[in-house]
């Protein structure tokens, strides 16, 4: 696994391998290279035993040429200026190649949470919430949860916002809790949409996912649903794993009884219900027919991609493969669903939440399911008309064509502010 490349490096180098095969100027490739604007504060907040502490935290705000930016919120010590960059870039074009109406954002602040403790954390959220008061909105900056932030951070992102506004927006922010204005589904949203990009990638190859081995990288929200839901549609899960080590059963395991075990002890390591241990590494390159990394990006770099032996990758994370990886895969005919489609059940979810909080009228699962549905297998197709018809490489600047045409266009409709 690769540490050292940058992120905001690998997006930009995506959209400049999706942008030779359009019509665009220099200048704008630029714009569509780098974000709008950028906030970088510190946060000081009180520790439980009367100190205080200050810490660095970010959220830019990448192109809004589609919409409100939108995107999630992450604590991790991981946090950087130029991986938020990235990130947030990255959100433009996953709403785009699924064809929502919003731009992209993103935000973190750099923090171990799990050195805290819950009441610690609240006023730190609160105090990063005082800070995006001025730049978040339902009509301008929408905040959801990311990677260690969940429905409890966003209630209290939304419940500091509305009050300090004196307002009621729910809308403000998005991965709440029903109560509070969540939606139906969207816990589920984005290991779903990571099952359904694979099970037509499987259709489109004349495979069926049912026969399929299945390995997961990050077991998490994300990783542990895509394994509950790829075991549910007949496919074996071979194996999982999370940052502290992985377990392997070749005849396949409970993805369920495996987050049992997680949640009793902290780690999947050690489950009773596998043969065996494995490292990260030796998972993502087990011969399986799916790969699924969804822990955090460049994951797997070329090194790494040439000893990877699975048939499809749906990328349940952020840019887990660098730019090198991709090209080593691509020689080797192993076909990758892109984060900016695989991943995106999140960011449509969540926008189904926004719309209902906006008409304060509430969906049920089912409907969010299926409409879930409609959009990652329409978006699929469209990315692979974009692959065939213009022979490109494969499915990654499929999707980063198909995106970024539509965020030129929605800039060319708007016209040339002087």
């Amino acid at each position: 696994m690769s540490n050292e490349v940058n992120p905001f490096e690998s997006l930009q180098e995506q959209i400049d391998d999706a942008a030779v095969h359009l019509d665009v100027e220099d200048g704008l490739v630029e714009r569509l290279k780098n974000p709008e604007r950028i906030l970088e504060t510190n946060l000081t907040f009180e520790r439980d035993d009367g100190g205080l502490e200050t810490v660095r935290a970010y959220r830019s705000q990448f192109n809004g040429d589609r919409g409100p930016y939108k995107g999630g919120i992450r604590y991790h010590p991981g946090v950087t200026r130029d991986e938020v960059k990235a990130l947030s870039g990255w959100m433009v074009y996953k709403c785009a190649t699924v064809g929502i109406p919003y731009g992209g954002g993103k935000g973190g602040i750099s923090i171990d949470p799990g050195e805290y403790s819950e009441d610690e954390l609240e006023r730190l959220t609160r105090s990063f919430a005082k800070e995006l008061r001025p730049i978040i909105g339902e009509d301008r900056d929408i905040p959801a949860p990311d990677v260690n932030t969940g429905q409890r951070e966003m209630n209290w992102i939304k419940d500091t916002y509305e009050t300090l506004e004196n307002t009621t927006e729910p809308g403000v922010i998005t991965g709440k809790n029903l109560d509070s204005g969540g939606s139906e589904g969207r816990v589920e949203a984005t290991g779903r949409s990571t099952v359904l990009a694979a099970r037509e990638a499987f259709e489109y190859l004349g495979r069926d996912i049912a026969d399929a081995t299945v390995a997961v990288q990050g077991y998490g929200n994300a990783g542990w649903i895509t394994a509950k839901l790829a075991d549910e549609l007949g496919a074996t899960v071979v194996a999982v794993s999370d940052s502290s080590g992985g377990v392997y059963a070749e005849d396949g395991l409970d993805p369920v009884a495996a987050k049992d075990h997680k949640r009793e002890t902290g780690s999947v390591a050690g489950f009773a219900g596998a043969d065996g241990e494995i490292s990260n590494d030796e998972l993502l390159t087990l011969d399986v027919e799916l790969l699924v990394p969804a822990a955090l990006e460049n994951a797997i770099d070329a090194d790494l991609a040439e000893e990877v032996s699975a048939d499809v990758i749906s990328e349940a994370a952020n840019g887990p493969l660098t730019p090198d990886a991709d090209d080593v895969l691509t020689d080797e005919d192993v076909l990758v669903v892109p984060d900016i489609l695989a991943n995106a059940g999140g960011v449509t979810v969540s926008y189904f939440e926004w719309v209902q909080n906006r008409q304060r009228f509430y969906w049920s699962e089912e409907k969010v399911n299926d409409e879930l549905e409609t959009i990652i297998v329409d978006a699929f197709d469209d990315l692979i008309a974009a692959y065939e018809e213009k022979d490109l490489a494969n499915l990654r600047t499929a999707a980063y064509v198909v995106a970024i045409q539509r965020v030129m266009d929605s800039y060319d409709q708007a016209g040339t502010w002087p």
